[in-house]
């Protein structure tokens, strides 16, 4: 399901929900909203849960609006307030020009009220404990990063800033607003945040919590895969030995996606049998031998 998550809700919260709708616990997400987001959460149901941790690293994409003139212990609206500067009178061209060099491969902190787990505990508890959190950076890169409209506010002193990205897996949208307040020396925060897509799933598929419970509409497994992975139909006995989970040869077959499929490349595949059915995810191992990452099929019998 690509559910179109409302704001005041936590994923598991949608989680929760889900499962009550779909009357079954095996339930999953594919990458955390915050609760003050709203957008694309990509929800698995029963088989499909497998294919979620191979969903999640794919790139994602948002709207948001950036505050500049004061940070905030979360970096997004909901913490308490920090130092800052009045940013209303910023040149346009300044703010510009750190924008653009926090595009591409970049290194970034994550915020220190994240789910990041440090010596065994999250890093959001150790902050609401008190503790002073910083956390090492790490490679992202961020694909887009589009300024739309721009609001002065003179009577606030600050800026605040519509903004479009998309960026890798592991991308803190929080953070990009915290280093783009600190280059600029008036500190900044994250107001509004709506991701609108999961890889190849967008806003035009989702749907409202309100409209699920109405009609509990699912993207069916196989379709999912379709869309998210490289295709590679097998042959009928082929089919038969990745049921039962044994490698097969598919030699130039990775590199010849079926047409209308993502691209293909080394990660994931999805193996179908030859009526459709999906078999499996696997990946070319150095030899263009199988090496399966999950077998959802069920064997013969």
């Amino acid at each position: 399901m690509v559910v179109d998550k409302p704001p005041g809700r936590t994923s598991h919260d949608v989680v929760s929900r889900m499962r009550r709708l779909a009357g079954t616990r095996r339930v999953g997400h594919a990458g955390t909203l915050d609760p003050m987001a709203t957008g694309v959460l990509v929800v698995g149901i029963g088989r499909a849960t497998r294919l979620l941790g191979h969903l999640s690293g794919a790139d994602k994409s948002y709207a948001a609006t950036i505050r500049l003139g004061w940070a905030t212990v979360s970096d997004d609206a909901q913490g308490l307030r920090l130092d800052g500067s009045a940013a209303d009178d910023l040149p346009l061209e300044d703010v510009l020009r750190v924008v653009a060099s926090l595009t591409g491969p970049i290194m970034q902190r994550p915020s220190a009220v994240s789910a990041i787990k440090v010596e065994g505990r999250r890093s959001h508890d150790r902050v609401r404990a008190g503790e002073a959190v910083t956390l090492a950076e790490r490679p992202v890169v961020v694909r887009e990063l589009a300024v739309g409209e721009v609001r002065r506010d003179p009577g606030a002193g600050v800026l605040d800033l519509d903004v479009v990205l998309t960026c890798t897996s592991g991308t803190y949208v929080r953070a990009l607003a915290r280093d783009l307040g600190a280059a600029l020396g008036v500190g900044g925060h994250l107001t509004a945040l709506r991701r609108t897509r999961v890889g190849c799933f967008d806003l035009a598929q989702a749907r409202t919590l309100e409209q699920l419970t109405e009609h509990l509409q699912v993207v069916p497994i196989a379709a999912a895969a379709r869309a998210a992975f490289p295709s590679v139909t097998v042959t009928a006995a082929d089919s038969r030995a990745v049921r039962h989970g044994r490698p097969i040869e598919l030699g130039m077959a990775w590199h010849r996606p079926e047409p209308a499929a993502p691209r293909s490349g080394s990660g994931p595949h999805a193996l179908f049998a030859p009526d459709g059915e999906l078999l499996a995810l696997a990946q070319p191992g150095p030899d263009g031998s199988t090496q399966y990452l999950a077998v959802l099929a069920q064997p013969p019998g």
